[in-house]
């Protein structure tokens, strides 16, 4: 390893022989190496860049073809963007086989024990580094004094790294969006299916970092989440989060406060984009909360995360993966959270049915919106979650329609009607030889299936 000027971290790039168009995987969201990235534009006029989140304005530069799975503000406007429709834990094997990387640019801490880190983003970094020492690729490093030092999956051997170039940068963080009276009452909504001895995964957006706000009362809660922000950061100063288990995800992107909070944190651990990301993982732990925003859902629970106007905006990002896995973690929720309101459009977030592509396993348990009135809920959350006497786990179900509350922990249920709240009665049928959807009910449209939302795992605040 050596440290480089900024003109022989140019000399390096421009030296790398892959072709008129190698492939630079680069770190991406709030750990992006600007200083790379311009020694990049200088070196190369055409090259295929991969990166997740990409905040910098590749489009003025015409020989450069953006590939990701997820798309940033610095690829949306892009007209000859490569977008790559798939989950983030399946991105390592892209790596190995049809996009193999030739160059990677990494943002790093400064050099700790023959050691960098890559501290506040890990996700799918690893994977790449490997692929391009193996295939005798070229590896640079942007150590910044401001970056912080992360233990886990992210940590380098200063030997994996061909070169370092040292800059003194701040990072960047996300600026507020949405109303923050809309995103507290979704929050406490949200906060109610947390129980203690909860896990919690925290998608991007003020509204999950507030429901974490609103958890603070609980006790033994568990990160495992593919990134995290500031909302983690207060529930383990109010002493939520249990202590002996480490938060475990893959990046940050928050405040200046939370990168301070992770340098050299013990109780916190990196791993990578494909072992937090891995929905038999995520299944694994009893009470999974799974909480991410969207941008509209519909009637059919189904929920768009990724378009705009029939445009890509983002991407699937972790958002399949955990839904799935939570769906079928014991005592489990996935929710799903957003305005019911779009101001800027003056249009409503729910509609009848969405018309842009939606994965299959994007129909989460619930969906909470915002709305000015306070509402019951459609189910109701557990209390407690016991992980030392966890009993027999709760076989997964089978479609993603399968009603919430099936059997308590422990028990099997297969009826619909085994999953009525004591009291209720059973759901309206069509009489004896006529066919046709079940009535409206006081609470619910007809579902898919002719099934009333009373008996779908489908959560509307109005």
């Amino acid at each position: 390893m050596h440290t480089l000027t900024f003109e022989q971290a140019v000399a390096r790039i421009r030296a790398v022989n892959a072709g008129p168009e190698p492939r630079i995987v680069m770190s991406g969201n709030s750990a992006t190496p600007f200083t790379l990235i311009r020694a990049l534009t200088e070196a190369l006029d055409s090259c295929r860049v991969f990166q997740l989140n990409a905040q910098y304005d590749f489009t003025q530069h015409a020989g450069f073809i953006c590939e990701t799975p997820f798309v940033g503000p610095g690829m949306r406007d892009d007209p000859m963007l490569d977008y790559l429709p798939m989950r983030l834990s399946l991105v390592p094997r892209l790596f190995d086989t049809m996009r193999r990387p030739d160059a990677v640019l990494i943002h790093t801490s400064q050099p700790r024990h023959g050691m960098v880190s890559l501290g506040i983003e890990v996700n799918i970094l690893p994977a790449a580094i490997a692929q391009a020492r193996a295939r005798g690729g070229l590896v640079l490093a942007q150590a910044n004094l401001q970056m912080p030092y992360t233990f886990g999956a992210g940590e380098i051997p200063l030997e994996s790294i061909d070169g370092i170039v040292e800059v003194d940068a701040p990072l960047t963080s996300p600026s507020g969006h949405g109303s923050e009276d809309g995103a507290a009452a979704i929050g406490e909504r949200v906060a109610a299916f947390a129980t203690d001895g909860t896990t919690l995964q925290l998608g991007i957006g003020i509204i999950p970092t507030v429901a974490a706000q609103k958890m603070s009362a609980r006790r033994g809660l568990r990160v495992w989440s593919e990134m995290i922000s500031d909302g983690v950061m207060t529930l383990h100063r109010a002493g939520a989060l249990d202590a002996d288990v480490p938060v475990q995800t893959s990046f940050l992107i928050g405040s200046d406060e939370l990168y301070r909070w992770a340098d050299r944190n013990e109780r916190l651990r990196m791993l990578t984009t494909e072992t937090v990301n891995d929905p038999a993982r995520i299944a694994a732990h009893p009470c999974m909360l799974s909480i991410n925003a969207a941008m509209q859902v519909d009637l059919f629970a189904q929920a768009n995360a990724s378009f705009v106007d029939e445009r890509i905006y983002s991407g699937f990002g972790g958002q399949p993966d955990f839904v799935s896995g939570a769906l079928h973690s014991p005592g489990g929720h996935s929710i799903v959270a957003l305005h019911a309101w779009h101001d800027k459009t003056d249009s409503s977030t729910v509609v009848p049915v969405l018309t842009n592509p939606v994965p299959s396993s994007t129909r989460p348990s619930s969906a909470s919106t915002a709305a000015p009135s306070s509402s019951d809920s459609r189910s109701t959350p557990r209390r407690s979650c016991s992980l030392s006497r966890w009993p027999t786990p709760v076989p997964a179900p089978t479609s993603p329609r399968q009603p919430y509350g099936s059997g308590s922990a422990g028990t099997t249920s297969t009826s619909p009607t085994s999953a009525r709240p004591p009291g209720r009665p059973p759901p309206r049928r069509p009489p004896a030889g006529r066919s046709g959807p079940t009535p409206r009910g006081r609470r619910g449209y007809a579902g898919a299936g002719g099934r009333s939302h009373r008996g779908r795992p489908f959560l509307l605040a109005r």
